[in-house]
């Protein structure tokens, strides 16, 4: 062993080097909570996590496994603490923060020794003390820094990290491995991946770090090719699905407009009975009988016809009062496939959320669209109660398996800017809004 022949890191270098590390994930992450509480366990998790390393370099060799692992514990619970994410995201985050910190610790040592062996740790009182602290800070923060910016690209904002068992497992052997190695040289100089003097062994232990962070990376380039291909093929169904739905709906419009004109030959001849008592009770029941088809929707658009009253219908049968304000002359410039998962989505979600209301009264949906100056405007109301929970601008869905649900508004979001528009959710005064803004001129070109 040859540890004690190495001027190694200092280890509130490490310290601080893990800390920023995890800080790097956590400013990524969706945050657990905000505000003075996030900031103040931010800052103590720095002196704590200084000690844990200064702690671990006390103890014998014999408990250097057991030091390490402390550490590592410790970036653990300061994402998990300071993140939204689940017990696997944080394992997950953890095996990447503390190979990142490895690789910019070890950049940051390898400099300094390289230009300065003969002094690699200077005192406080020394004059290169101020130097080596100069290029700690510098290499601190553009290694981090660097980090920073390629993993928010890498990684969903706002969002669920929903990491697989496998994927964990996949960053843990990475992380392991590329611990295992970079540091193998401290132990014996007498395998082929161990260097020969000290300069070796610290550029050894920095490029197996680098290759490590890049495997990391690539990993998560690779999950999220995945959950892309796997979004476009689910939106893709959904747009098919709605499409489907319409050519159906229109089917079943024809079909009852047919029936209606028959209907008016039955009427009259229930009306040519002599009984007046008995032309009143077939009268009733034949209006009863088919209330709730014979409302045609009339916009201007005969796509749009087709979806509202196929829509209609739906909250007839679900005692769901829904009000239409809507230009159909507007919306031409929007193709039947885009048209129909728009608003197919948007009433679908507003009628699941009325079917969640006990009180019929209170299902009630409002929809309009229309054109004010060079914009059409279309929005999506429905009567909600309770609090909703927005992430990146759109509400988390409340199926059980958040993996598989929400495509249907950010589907929407996707629609609405290909039009070059905008789309907005709230909640104000216990109604649920969608409100979408389209500019005219780049509709007309879409």
């Amino acid at each position: 062993m040859i540890l004690q022949a190495l001027p190694d890191i200092p280890r509130w270098y490490t310290g601080l080097a893990e800390w920023s590390a995890a800080l790097v994930y956590i400013s990524i992450m969706r945050p657990r909570f905000a505000g003075w509480a996030r900031f103040l366990v931010i800052a103590a998790a720095l002196p704590i996590m200084i000690a844990v390393q200064v702690l671990v370099g006390r103890l014998p060799l014999a408990f250097w496994t057991v030091g390490m692992a402390a550490a590592v514990f410790m970036i653990f619970g300061f994402i998990h603490l300071c993140t939204s994410g689940n017990s696997r995201d944080s394992a997950y985050l953890t095996a990447r923060a503390f190979v990142l910190a490895e690789l910019v610790a070890s950049l940051e040592w390898q400099l300094w020794v390289h230009w300065h062996p003969q002094d690699p740790t200077p005192s406080l009182g020394n004059a290169l003390f101020a130097l080596s602290l100069m290029l700690l800070i510098a290499a601190y923060a553009v290694g981090f820094g660097a980090a920073y910016l390629a993993e928010r690209r890498n990684f969903p904002q706002g969002q669920w990290l929903g990491v697989e068992r496998q994927s964990l497992v996949t960053a843990l052997a990475i992380s392991i491995g590329t611990f295992a190695v970079s540091n193998l040289s401290f132990l014996t100089t007498s395998t082929p991946f161990s260097g020969r003097n000290g300069l070796d062994i610290f550029y050894i232990r920095t490029l197996v770090d680098l290759a490590g962070f890049v495997a990391l990376y690539t990993q998560q380039s690779h999950r999220n090719q995945i959950k892309n291909a796997m979004e476009l093929a689910e939106t893709r169904l959904m747009i098919r699905s709605q499409h489907d739905q319409y050519l159906q709906s229109k089917r079943n419009i024809e079909e009852l407009n047919r029936m209606h004109h028959d209907l008016k030959y039955y009427v009259a001849a229930i009306r040519e009975e002599d009984s007046a008592d008995m032309r009143s009770e077939y009268l009733n029941q034949l209006e009863d009988s088919i209330r709730g088809y014979e409302s045609e929707v009339q916009t201007g658009s005969p796509v749009l016809d087709v979806i509202l009253s196929s829509k209609l219908e739906r909250c007839h049968q679900e005692q769901i009062a829904m009000t239409l304000m809507v230009d159909g002359a507007a919306l031409e410039f929007m193709d039947l496939m885009r048209m129909s998962a728009l608003f197919g989505n948007a009433l679908d979600n507003a009628i699941e959320a009325c079917q969640d209301i006990p009180e019929p009264q209170q299902r009630i949906i409002k929809v309009s669209a229309y054109t004010q100056a060079d914009f059409v405007l279309i929005r999506f109301e429905n009567y909600w109660p309770k609090d909703v929970s927005l992430v990146g601008g759109l509400p988390q869905t409340t199926k059980a398996d958040k993996a598989k649900h929400g495509y249907g508004l950010r589907n929407m979001k996707s629609i609405v800017e290909s039009f070059g528009g905008s789309l907005t959710i709230g909640l104000e005064d216990q109604w649920f809004n969608v409100r979408i803004l389209i500019p005219r001129n780049n509709a007309k070109v879409a």
